[in-house]
Parts: C-alpha cells; sequence; structure tokens
C-alpha cells in the first residue's frame, strides 16, 4: 500500500509539473490540457499498461523477457501482411498472430524451465530472432491497412463519449478487461498465492508441492499473449507498421512501468494497480519531454534508464531495511525466550 501511494504522489507530481511548465510558464498555451492532449495521453497509457501487465506476471516469477518489442513488431506486421497481402479473412488471421504469440510465451517457458535457460539469454535470442523473421516475411516493407477494415480499427481506436470535447479511448476499456482479470488472478485464486511464492523463493516453493515449471511457462504465455494484443491495438492504432522499428524499445517501457510499478526484478512483488501506475507515470514524462519547451527530445531514454536505475536502488535498500527489521526482531525474541528460561 505504500508503494501505491509513493507511486501516486510521484504520478500526481509528475502531472502537475508537465501542466505548469508546459501550458503556464511556455508560449503554447493549454497544450497539456487540452481534450485532444489528454485523450491521446490516457490511449497511450493503456497501451503500454496491456503490456506493462504482461511483463509484471513473469517479473513475479523472477524471470524478464526482453522480446516484447519483437513480438508487437511480428503481430503489428504479421496482421496486415497476412490480410491484405495474402488475402486471409479476418476469422482466421486474428486468431493465428494471437496464437503465434501464445506459442512464443510457451516456447520461451519450455527453453526456460526444462533446459534451465536463462530467461534473459532466452528472450534476447527471441528479441533478435522475431523482429528478424518480420523483417524478413515482409521483405522489410511497411504493413497496413489502408482504407481497409474501418470497423475493425474503429473498434480499437473509438472512443466512449463523456463530454462534447472528451472521450475514454477504446484501449482504456480493453486495459481495464486485462487488468480486472490480471488482478483477480493475482490475488483472488491460487495461482496467483503460487506465482508469488515461486517469486520469493523456488526453492521452497517445490517443496510445498508448488508445480513451479508449470507457473513459469504460464507466467511466459500470458506476457507474450498480452504483447501480441499489445501488438494488434498498436498497429490498429496507427494504421501501419514498419518492420524495422515498429515497436522497438517497448520492453523497456514495460519493464520500467512494473518495476516503477513495485515490481521487484527479485520477484515475488508486484500489483496491476501499480503497473497501470507506474505506466501513467512513464507516459506522462514522456508528454512532458515531447512539450516543455527547455527539455530535450532526445533524453526520452535516459529517463527510462534513471527510472530503472532508481527501482533498483529503491528495491534494494527496502529489502536491505526489511532484513534488518527482520534479524532486529529475531534477536528480540530470542532474548526474550533466553530470559524467560533463565528465570525459571
Amino acid at each position: 500500500m505504500n508503494k501505491i501511494l509513493g507511486i501516486t504522489g510521484l504520478l500526481a507530481f509528475v502531472w502537475l509539473a508537465t501542466w505548469v511548465f508546459s501550458d503556464l510558464l511556455s508560449d503554447h498555451q493549454w497544450s497539456f490540457l487540452t481534450a485532444y492532449n489528454q485523450e491521446n495521453l490516457l490511449k497511450r497509457i493503456a497501451l503500454f499498461a496491456i503490456i506493462s501487465i504482461g511483463v509484471a506476471f513473469v517479473i513475479i516469477t523472477g524471470g524478464i523477457d526482453l522480446s516484447i518489442g519483437s513480438v508487437i513488431c511480428l503481430v503489428g506486421v504479421g496482421f496486415p501482411w497476412l490480410l491484405m497481402e495474402k488475402g486471409w479473412p479476418l476469422g482466421l488471421a486474428l486468431p493465428t498472430v494471437l496464437l503465434v504469440a501464445a506459442s512464443i510465451g510457451l516456447i520461451h517457458g519450455l527453453l526456460i524451465t526444462k533446459l534451465k535457460l536463462q530467461p534473459f539469454v532466452v528472450t534476447l535470442c527471441g528479441l533478435l530472432i522475431y523482429r528478424g523473421i518480420s523483417r524478413g516475411f515482409t521483405g522489410d516493407q511497411t504493413q497496413g491497412f489502408q482504407n481497409s477494415f474501418k470497423g475493425l480499427k474503429l473498434l480499437a481506436t473509438g472512443k466512449i463519449p463523456v463530454t462534447t470535447e472528451f472521450g475514454i479511448p477504446m484501449p482504456v476499456v480493453f486495459m481495464v478487461i486485462v487488468a480486472a482479470a490480471a488482478a483477480f488472478f493475482l490475488n483472488r485464486t491460487v495461482y496467483g498465492r503460487h506465482l508469488k511464492a515461486l517469486g520469493n523463493n523456488e526453492e521452497a516453493a517445490k517443496f510445498s508441492g508448488i508445480n513451479t515449471d508449470r507457473m513459469i511457462i504460464s507466467a511466459y504465455v500470458i506476457c507474450s499473449s498480452l504483447a501480441g494484443l499489445g501488438g494488434l491495438l498498436f498497429v490498429l492504432d496507427v494504421n501501419s507498421a514498419q518492420p524495422v522499428d515498429f515497436g522497438n524499445f517497448y520492453e523497456l517501457y514495460a519493464i520500467a512501468a512494473a518495476v516503477l510499478g513495485g515490481c521487484s526484478l527479485r520477484g515475488g512483488e508486484g500489483t496491476i494497480l501499480g503497473v497501470i501506475i507506474g505506466t501513467a507515470v512513464m507516459r506522462v514524462l514522456n508528454n512532458s519531454i515531447n512539450l516543455i519547451d527547455w527539455i530535450s527530445k532526445n533524453i526520452e531514454f535516459a529517463v527510462i534508464g534513471v527510472v530503472i536505475l532508481v527501482g533498483v536502488i529503491v528495491d534494494e535498500l527496502a529489502k536491505r531495511m526489511m532484513a534488518r527489521r527482520r534479524a532486529e526482531l529475531d534477536k528480540k525474541k530470542a532474548s526474550v525466550v533466553s530470559s524467560r528460561e533463565s528465570g525459571r
């Protein structure tokens, strides 16, 4: 709860600072608070939150997934390629790309659990492989929908009117559904308890009868599946995708949001609400970089690096503080027991 309050306070501070420096203290007026900018900001938060929720499952197990951006690319260029270039029907192309994304997670999980390969190595190789495959079957050419499938694009990019000037983008609806399902599984099911137990101590989880391999595999399947869903929504949003850079570095955005939102890279900790708020902080920071005149537009990756580093430092300091408190508590208990025994 303290982490949630802390990251919520940070979000409020960043939002207010962006408003002040971009609107009140610059030449262009009301750029941050316009309905267009706020709608776009909400949409980007939702899109990135979906993939960040996926990576949170993997991080909770103590793993990592560096292939998210390339999976987004594979689905993002593969979906319009199947529809427009190969003439597949929508009812076949849509489940195919989602099945491919889920299968990638299954392969990752099997390599990690059965061959005992390091998640970093497996997913780093995946990052290269899926990007290369995407560039290969498309001939490195941009893939898009042109003026076709307007109904599908409206479903993914439309908005629910709230006022005459503002509406809730449809990706927010998808995010809420994904977040509600993820939070339910993590907090209200045996699966969630087992997943966190695995992240805290894999050996202890095994001895307690938890099928840790199944937990790890399912976490990677969830991560890749949500990356696939994200790829669909991203490409429907922009209408076209270039295989050379579509989804580039999105895994860093997702990992940074999850870490900032309270997911420990050691595993065992994390909340879906925290991940969403962490994503919101990242997107508002990105928005501020683009809107505030005196901030260089080229420091975005520096901001991501700082966020991840600060998150890791805070996590390490928190772990040390908790270990110290446990040691002091154990010492006091031992002292009380010793004094009782000596008084007998």
